[in-house]
């Protein structure tokens, strides 16, 4: 009987708040101060501090990497801010705090990290990340205006590539540099819920529909080699994880991590290279 006690007092933990709860919300607070506060000083002693530092200055780098890395920005800064959010929510936080505070981490967090950049002579303060950040949290906040759910939401998935093992040092050694590094083997989705926008029961709640896109034949972020590069766009079935009905809290929060990630499936591929392919299960 304990034990049936102590697993319903586990899956009410993650059971959001009706009301503000304090203890909640000052947890959440300082966690993701204190979390901020070690990303960025850890960025800066680990990441930053091996190349030269510089006056600050601006870059226009939209065409690297054939806007891959853009589409990174808008990813990241759209889940930062929608985790933030739902922690918020967690803690019975108002909607207006959750979209001005939560919703807006990303986007300040972000910055924080571009303004790093402006100080690297590697890099550099770019206006098209700042833009990209904006798009990534403008994106949650206006689909909770909007339609107070999240209809629309930007999906990754990755597969190694064979450019990681041309120029290992810029793309990436080990799998977990890959993933961040090599551009050829992202794709990024905008995954969107059928059944939210057709409201019939012949549609199963869960079901999405997804666009992709991705790029490859890229060893550097500008064509310095004369080398073959095209951009792929996808058409795939996909899973809204949040959709899937629970009555564990635990599960849900699980789920809504998780929906962050593409899942594998049956794809359509159209490229710039006039190629054409379909893919039974693509990741």
């Amino acid at each position: 009987m304990s034990s049936v006690y102590s697993q319903a007092g586990f899956d009410a933990f993650f059971k959001p708040s009706d009301t503000l709860h304090q203890a909640r919300r000052n947890a959440v607070v300082i966690s993701e101060s204190v979390l901020t506060a070690t990303a960025l000083v850890g960025l800066n002693q680990l990441w930053y501090a091996d190349y030269p530092k510089s006056n600050f200055h601006t870059v226009n780098d939209n065409s690297n990497w054939m806007q891959m890395d853009k589409l990174g920005h808008v990813y990241s800064a759209y889940h930062l801010g929608r985790f933030s959010a739902e922690m918020l929510q967690w803690s019975g936080v108002s909607k207006k705090d959750q979209l001005l505070y939560g919703a807006g981490y990303g986007f300040a967090f972000l910055t924080a990290v571009e303004v790093f950049d402006g100080y690297s002579a590697e890099w550099g303060f770019s206006w098209g990340d700042i833009f990209s950040n904006a798009v990534g949290t403008s994106l949650y906040v206006s689909q909770e205006m909007l339609w107070k759910e999240q209809r629309i939401i930007p999906k990754f998935s990755f597969h190694t590539t064979s450019y990681a093992n041309q120029r290992p040092e810029l793309l990436g050694s080990s799998l977990s540099e890959q993933i961040l590094k090599d551009y050829n083997g992202q794709t990024y989705w905008l995954s969107a819920n059928v059944a939210s926008f057709f409201k019939t029961t012949a549609i199963p709640k869960w079901a999405n529909l997804a666009l992709g896109y991705g790029a490859d034949g890229m060893t550097s972020a500008i064509d310095t080699q004369n080398q073959e590069r095209y951009r792929q766009f996808y058409l795939s079935l996909d899973v809204d994880l949040t959709k899937i009905k629970s009555n564990s809290y635990f599960l849900k929060t699980l789920f809504s991590v998780f929906n962050m990630v593409k899942i594998p499936a049956p794809t359509f591929e159209i490229n710039t290279s006039g190629n054409s392919k379909f893919y039974f299960f693509y990741f």
